[in-house]
């Protein structure tokens, strides 16, 4: 599978409608409030909505590394914004990579179409980062496969064309399944949508599933925790790449008020702290963006080489998915962080938008595993010996 070249002229479509659309709106954005769905039809009108779907499904075919730069600018706009809109590439890929050619015509060509969403439901309030303990069961009843269960995070779910749904067998409690639910299956219910405090224009569900009944023609080829562990490298690279986005807008306005800010007689604009505390984001950020880069490029090697589905099998998780959104996370909270107290008091209201890009950055350490689990999981895949891995 070749990727397609993003073009000049997409990416002044996706600044253009970061100006347009999301420049001014961080109090709005920032409300618990409906899914603000003329935002995504705006999206769509670049052609660019699902970006990544391959061509012979009619989408666009972008790569991993340019979707790392359309991320980088969303998140400039709004990171809740940007997490909706490429959320579903976790749910997509696995459907590409492991569904049947019927599966991946019935939907994934109508996301593509219609620039719409799916999600993934993967994450359990028992189970936790702790994924072989999901207590989600498929049974098998005939040519049908009957969900029950209940999952605790879940974004995009309740708009979503179809769910991807992560469950123990319940004929051989040691094998789990990825299974594709249409959205619109008797017994799906989303049970509520939860208060985050960041990326609040995202939105996020618990999800209860009652005897839901899908053909058994919907289950992915595989183990379902492999191909979550898979769907999950690109998800999270494009996670890191939003803390770039973030950290270049809160080095933009701490810029914007240096130049306003009187300080011995001069600004802040001349102070040699303001000067180095600046210079320190800048090599940040750009370190930020050289790792996201790298490991989209990882990730584009394997998926347009031989067999892709057969490599991402062998190796689960790519080390380089893993240290990006680690460092990114941590990286980008430390931007925030400084970024506040160079504000001074103002950085600690709600007066400037600061105080939601702190908020925000902070999911990227979070979400798809938090800091200390990717930190354990670096160790037990790459740092212990070969011979001593489980």
């Amino acid at each position: 599978m070749e990727h397609q070249q993003l073009r000049p002229e997409d990416t002044k479509a996706v600044r253009r409608y970061v100006k347009e659309q999301l420049s001014g709106q961080h109090a709005a954005l920032d409300a618990l409030a409906e899914k603000p769905a003329e935002l995504y039809e705006r999206f769509r009108e670049t052609g660019l909505a699902n970006w990544w779907l391959p061509t012979e499904l009619g989408g666009r075919g972008i790569g991993l590394e340019d979707s790392v730069g359309i991320v980088d600018d969303l998140a400039y706009g709004d990171a809740g914004v940007a997490f909706t809109l490429f959320i579903s590439i976790l749910g997509t890929s696995v459907v590409q990579l492991y569904g049947s050619p019927e599966l991946q015509r019935a939907y994934l060509a109508p996301m593509a179409a219609g620039g719409t969403f799916c999600a993934t439901l993967g994450s359990e309030r028992e189970a936790g980062s702790e994924l072989g303990r999901i207590d989600t069961v498929a049974a098998r009843a005939g040519d049908e496969l009957v969900l029950t269960g209940e999952k605790f995070f879940s974004t995009n779910t309740d708009f979503a064309d179809f769910l991807v749904v992560i469950a123990r067998s319940a004929e051989d409690p040691e094998d789990f399944l990825a299974v594709l639910v249409p959205r619109g299956t008797p017994g799906v219910e989303v049970v509520k949508r939860w208060d985050v405090i960041g990326v609040r224009a995202s939105h996020t569900y618990q999800v209860r599933l009652d005897g839901v009944r899908v053909p058994a023609t919907h289950r992915l080829a595989g183990s379902g925790l492999r191909l979550l562990e898979i769907g999950l490298n690109a998800s999270r690279i494009l996670i890191a790449a939003t803390a770039i986005g973030i950290s270049r807008r809160i080095r933009d306005h701490l810029m914007t008020y240096a130049k306003q800010k009187p300080l011995r007689g001069a600004t802040l604009l001349d102070s040699p702290v303001f000067a180095q505390r600046l210079g320190q984001m800048e090599m940040q950020i750009e370190v930020m963006r050289s790792h996201c880069l790298r490991a989209a490029r990882d990730y584009d090697r394997i998926m347009t080489g031989p067999d892709p589905a057969a490599v991402f099998t062998k190796h689960g998780t790519l080390k380089n998915a893993l240290t990006a959104k680690l460092f990114c996370g941590q990286t980008g909270w430390d931007i925030a962080s400084v970024g506040s107290t160079l504000f001074g008091g103002l950085g600690y209201t709600n007066e400037l938008p600061i105080t939601k890009l702190l908020r925000d950055v902070r999911y990227v350490s979070i979400v798809e595993g938090g800091d200390e689990v990717l930190r354990d999981l670096v160790f037990g895949r790459y740092v212990i010996p070969v011979p001593r891995r489980a």
